[in-house]
């Protein structure tokens, strides 16, 4: 029997609908909303930024790159995966550290993806890998390093962080096995076949076997970079677990982890850490680029 708190599913699915449900998790779900997208648009008034560059051939694979000025180029990047359990979200709102990071001499990239239905997730999947490729052939051009790309994602998108640390795929996109310097998961989706059988397999549409083949913590790399994970205190069990059960799976093989504690922190303000350079999770991201010189 699993311990407590590796067991993803839960005793029944009524409870399972309640603790992957991260909307009903708070009070204040359009107010969370709104706070990303004020704090996105300040950060975009306040810093440079090259706007919808297109890493793929779909209408919605576009990055959006905030540089550091010409006297700290090149240097390291942050590109960031957002949320929406994969089908609501976009990078416009999802810049809020573009300005903390920049200021900090690190590039900010933020990533939109196809969102489903549309697509299938196989497909974000394999946006996310050939937006990677891209900055890698092209980052050059813009300041940044390309052996210095370093990864975030918060939910949906964590989940997708888990699966561009994941072996096998490089090759296919011609790059090198350690493209990724280093990479960021906030209360991430690590093994998604607990929601196959509820509602949000309305837009997954998976059946399990293919859910572990696209879930992270089936996944883990043989060797990997430095990995920072942290989920709120007030989150539901659900996606606590999910952060235990990576964690421990990560650091079986032996990989650099640091967890960062966010007991007053809930599944959408975690995020807003980010925008405060003084937090402790960015300071522990701060800390994990830095190391990657």
């Amino acid at each position: 029997m699993l311990e407590p708190e590796f067991d993803l599913f839960f005793p029944d699915l009524a409870q399972r609908r309640i603790e992957y449900n991260a909307r009903a998790s708070v009070p204040d779900f359009d107010a969370c909303v709104q706070e990303y997208a004020d704090l996105s648009a300040r950060a975009r008034a306040l810093c440079p930024g090259l706007f919808d560059l297109s890493y793929g051939p779909a209408k919605a694979e576009k990055i959006d790159l905030f540089p550091v000025p010409g006297s700290r180029q090149p240097g390291p990047v942050f590109v960031f995966i957002h949320g929406g359990y994969w089908r609501s979200q976009s990078k416009t709102d999802a810049a809020l550290m573009a300005r903390t990071f920049t200021d900090a001499g690190i590039a900010v990239a933020v990533l939109e993806y196809t969102l489903l239905p549309i697509a299938t997730l196989a497909e974000v999947v394999r946006e996310m890998r050939s937006a990677i490729a891209w900055l890698f052939r092209n980052g050059a051009a813009y300041g940044i390093d390309p052996h210095r790309i370093h990864l975030g994602g918060s939910s949906a998108g964590a989940h997708l962080v888990g699966m561009l640390l994941a072996d096998g795929w490089q090759d296919e996109f011609s790059v090198p096995a350690d493209v990724v310097a280093g990479a960021v998961g906030l209360s991430g989706l690590y093994d998604i076949r607990p929601i196959c059988d509820i509602e949000a397999n309305d837009w997954l549409r998976l059946v399990p076997e293919q859910a572990e083949r696209l879930s992270p913590l089936f996944h883990i790399p043989d060797q990997a970079p430095p990995l920072v994970l942290s989920v709120g205190g007030l989150e539901t069990e659900g996606f606590k677990r999910q952060t235990a059960a990576y964690a421990a799976a990560w650091k079986a093989k032996g990989h650099d982890l640091t967890m960062v504690p966010a007991p007053a922190r809930n599944h959408f303000n975690l995020l807003v850490d980010l925008s405060i350079a003084d937090a402790a999770l960015t300071r522990a991201v701060f800390e994990m680029i830095e190391s990657r010189k």
